[in-house]
């Protein structure tokens, strides 16, 4: 292909599982009522560990895929597998007229750390010589890629980013800017992530990042800008989009959601875990992906933030907020997805950017849930009272990961 920068990138199909639904509109009309996804955690014993609840999805993957294959992936290459099927057949997009020119890039921030926990158990309790032969493509975060582009016959730009919580927003990034500058039609582009086991639980609780006040009332305990809140919940999902170069997507008469207009990266060079705290690399990440994108800060007419429930993020992603859009700040509707789907790192940023697609082609946004005490330092416009109509022009995403990174993306409505 010649390569163009000049093209325009279309989201086309959209595939998701995560705590709320099995598919990308049963999750998106729960998140729209307000239904949390959060309970007690079934799949691993918590009796030692203080965090009991998780954002899990509780399903029969024999509806998926078959036993064979269930044996030979990781939980998060399964899910990855589930969203990119659901993304490509709502998508209609005939890969296999077009293979060479279709890539797959899904961000994973941790791979398959059930598969590790389950072989360390394995290699302690029976020895070196039981280790499975598939554990390492079983474990390393690239599989989800490279089994989704094995199972659908992409054949063009192929693998995983790893920008932890950051890494669903950096691969559906980078994939725009690969149809951008011409060099692929499509690329199937999203972020999954599976990390429930008592190595993930045991491992963000030492971190001191987990919530734990509301081991007794699950559904109360992701509650983003609110005073009490005290840590996310760990989830599991994974989300799929099809983008795609807009002239071809016209021509195949493809239903488009939105038009992906910027994309933009930072780093807070700040600290391992927390955010900069005067919130620079966010603000200058929302600055660079308005000037990319030639928008006006006063343009945006949604943001789905972060909102992680943690301290640190929610203060400093209003305040980098507050900085980049100064008094129009407070008229901009924002909300959290992780209110009701909890954390699910590096699928977080595709989750947060499928809803932002949905929410602008259906003028709908939905509510932060459990915000009933809204702290003083988070003083915005978080949607707490239920969905919201909206006619929304600009949107923006916003994805920030341990280790400082900083990612935005902003959708127009087509």
């Amino acid at each position: 292909m010649i390569s163009n920068q000049n093209k325009r990138v279309v989201i086309t199909g959209i595939g998701m599982i995560t705590p709320v639904g099995t598919s990308t509109q049963e999750t998106y009309q729960n998140l729209l009522i307000g239904k949390s996804g959060i309970s007690k955690v079934r799949s691993c014993d918590t009796s030692d560990i203080d965090v009991k609840i998780a954002g899990e999805i509780n399903f029969d993957m024999s509806n998926f895929l078959d036993k064979r294959e269930q044996k030979r992936m990781d939980r998060f290459t399964q899910l990855a597998i589930i969203a990119s099927d659901e993304a490509v057949k709502e998508s209609m997009l005939q890969i296999e007229k077009i293979a060479d020119n279709v890539g797959v890039i899904i961000g994973s921030g941790i791979g398959g750390i059930r598969t590790l926990e389950q072989q360390y158990d394995t290699l302690i309790n029976k020895g070196p010589n039981r280790i499975s032969p598939l554990l390492i493509p079983m474990y390393i975060a690239d599989m989800a890629a490279g089994q989704v582009s094995i199972k659908t016959g992409a054949k063009g730009p192929s693998y995983d980013t790893v920008s932890a919580c950051a890494s669903g927003t950096d691969a559906i990034g980078t994939a725009y800017e690969i149809i951008k500058r011409g060099d692929a039609l499509a690329m199937i582009a999203g972020g999954t992530e599976s990390a429930i086991c008592r190595l993930g639980l045991s491992a963000f609780r030492a971190s001191r990042t987990l919530s734990i006040k509301n081991n007794d009332n699950p559904e109360l305990a992701s509650r983003p800008f609110d005073k009490d809140r005290d840590g996310f919940v760990l989830a599991e999902g994974a989300t799929s989009l099809i983008l795609e170069d807009m002239e071809h997507a016209l021509k195949r008469g493809a239903n488009i959601y939105a038009e992906i207009v910027s994309y933009h990266q930072t780093s807070d060079a700040f600290h391992i875990t927390r955010p900069a705290e005067d919130g620079d690399g966010a603000i200058k990440a929302m600055e660079g992906a308005l000037k990319k994108g030639k928008i006006k800060a006063e343009q945006i007419h949604y943001i789905n933030a972060h909102g992680t429930s943690t301290v640190l993020n929610d203060k400093t992603e209003t305040l980098a907020i507050k900085k980049v859009f100064g008094k129009n700040a407070y008229n901009i509707p924002i909300n959290s997805t992780k209110s009701m789907i909890g954390h699910t790192l590096g699928a977080a940023g595709a989750i947060e950017a499928a809803v932002t697609a949905l929410s602008i082609k259906n003028n709908s946004i939905h509510p932060t849930i459990n915000l009933t005490k809204q702290d003083p330092e988070c003083d915005l416009d978080y949607v707490p009272e239920g969905k919201r109509k909206l006619n929304i022009q600009y949107a923006m995403t916003n994805s920030f990961g341990f280790g400082g990174h900083n990612s935005v993306l902003i959708m127009k409505n087509y």
